[in-house]
């Protein structure tokens, strides 16, 4: 495995004047005045922002309501690293297809982003490619071409000479030497950018001919070289960015606005970074217990635990230090047998709301044992089925936790659509770099609860043990 020290490469790149970034970018905000509409393939990618709404579905009544919002950006989660490809493209076109009547509806233009994993995990390049062909047979628009910024900072995702890195302690590891390079469903070969979308494409798109941002031209603050740069892009050629800072992203979004009021129009495929910047999202400190407490609940807290990387498994272990908490293990291997299953989630219930109700918080864990699927179909779906069952110990939960965390993104997903039945939730901001928190909605199981969603690749060894002990100091 070739790695790198993260200090040693970072110390060889020029800082930036950020206050010149910061009038640069506010000249190019000027009279952009287009509905940012963020397709979310699992409920992390909030993990930036705050003050933003996220609707469960894509209802016309949903989108209606995004449009109708004073914000300028709005996300639906479409939970489609969840679903088989068909079944992705399906929705995908029925979104495009409802944005683009809702647009004419109300005569106000929009701008797709198809937020993915900022390992490169998910449906590409099925979804843009879904949404640039509705788009385009639905609207007098040409889509000119797509943007790939898989950089996101707070899990320590660097995009460096084309290729994309994935912090590991000081080290920075190609991403497609990790193990999220060899998912069962997602899986890829390519660190460099530009290879990895030869390989994903199956050779539509040539490495050689995609269009790369460099961070020397970023940081030089060539907003004229890299709206250049766009100006060139047709036939829904591929753009990377590259990027180490949130700095890279403002420059990088400058340029890109300028292009878009001179004209071009891209399809985009970022990470969480992305959005905060086009969102044009400020920062905001972390959250406190008292602002995601509820006063006066003194029931004990719930963690749902059914992501299975490596760091996941870390970071259980680190919370089995915690003598308070009361942990159960769920047997998913019983999804194969229904009549043990249903036996297995009355006794997780039952034992899991003793403990709630004498203040004492629970962990629900799958056990770490994986399936073998066999085929990426039949394992997605085994994934489906053990997230179903974690969902459901939520759904027939009698009392509210003080708090809940869900971990991993199928889950955290499954557990806020059809546990808490969000429709709508408000984004509060993040508990911990990352780490994304929704206010649920009045329709919910658990309203105006605070809903922690943890992604399964986020966090260090012990970052869920000190945000569990942080929400249970009393």
């Amino acid at each position: 495995m070739v790695k790198i020290l993260k200090n040693d490469i970072f110390k060889q790149i020029p800082s930036v004047d950020e206050n010149r970034v910061d009038e640069l970018l506010a000249e190019s905000f000027a009279n952009f005045n287009k509905k940012i509409i963020v397709l979310d393939d699992d409920p992390t990618g909030v993990q930036t922002i705050h003050d933003v709404s996220v609707y469960t579905d894509w209802s016309a009544t949903s989108i209606a309501a995004g449009f109708a919002e004073s914000r300028s950006m709005f996300f639906i989660l479409t939970n489609s690293r969840a679903f088989s490809a068909e079944h992705t493209k399906n929705i995908h076109e029925e979104i495009a297809q409802r944005i683009i009547k809702e647009s004419k509806k109300t005569g106000r233009d929009f701008m797709i982003i198809s937020r993915s994993d900022s390992t490169l995990r998910g449906h590409y390049p099925l979804e843009t490619k879904v949404l640039r062909d509705t788009l385009e047979n639905g609207t007098p628009a040409k889509i000119d071409g797509e943007i790939l910024m898989p950089f996101f900072k707070e899990g320590g995702r660097y995009t460096i000479g084309n290729i994309h890195y994935v912090q590991e302690g000081a080290a920075l590891v190609p991403a497609g030497e990790t193990e999220f390079a060899k998912d069962k469903t997602f899986g890829y070969k390519a660190s460099d950018m530009r290879m990895y979308v030869e390989e994903k494409t199956h050779g539509e798109y040539k490495a050689k001919d995609t269009v790369c941002i460099s961070l020397d031209d970023l940081r030089k603050l060539s907003i004229d070289s890299i709206c250049h740069q766009l100006m060139q892009v047709n036939d829904f050629n591929k753009v990377i960015v590259n990027a180490i800072d949130y700095v890279d992203v403002r420059v990088f979004t400058a340029a890109l606005l300028n292009a878009m009021k001179a004209g071009k129009n891209f399809m985009f495929r970022t990470a969480a970074a992305f959005t905060k910047v086009i969102g044009n999202i400020s920062d905001k400190p972390l959250l406190s217990k008292k602002e995601l407490v509820t006063s006066g609940n003194k029931n004990g807290g719930l963690i749902i635990i059914g992501s299975h990387v490596q760091k996941t498994t870390e970071q259980l272990n680190a919370l089995k230090k915690d003598e308070d908490i009361k942990f159960i293990e769920f047997n998913h291997l019983l999804v194969l047998d229904p009549p043990q299953l249903e036996e297995e989630l009355i006794r997780i219930i039952k034992t899991a709301e003793i403990s709630i109700r004498k203040g004492q918080t629970v962990a629900v864990f799958t056990g770490r044992t994986r399936l073998d699927a066999g085929s990426e179909e039949e394992s997605l779906r085994f994934s489906v089925k053990i997230s179903e069952a974690i969902t459901n110990i939520v759904s027939r939960l009698s009392i509210q936790p003080s708090f809940l965390i869900a971990k991993g993104g199928i889950t955290s997903s499954d557990v806020g659509t059809k546990g808490l039945s969000v429709k709508h939730a408000l984004v509060l901001g993040q508990v911990a770099p990352g780490i994304p928190v929704w206010k649920t909605g009045s329709e919910s199981k658990f309203p105006d609860m605070s809903y922690i969603i943890f992604p399964g690749n986020v966090g260090a060894a012990d970052t869920l043990y000190n945000i569990v002990r942080m929400l249970s100091i009393h």
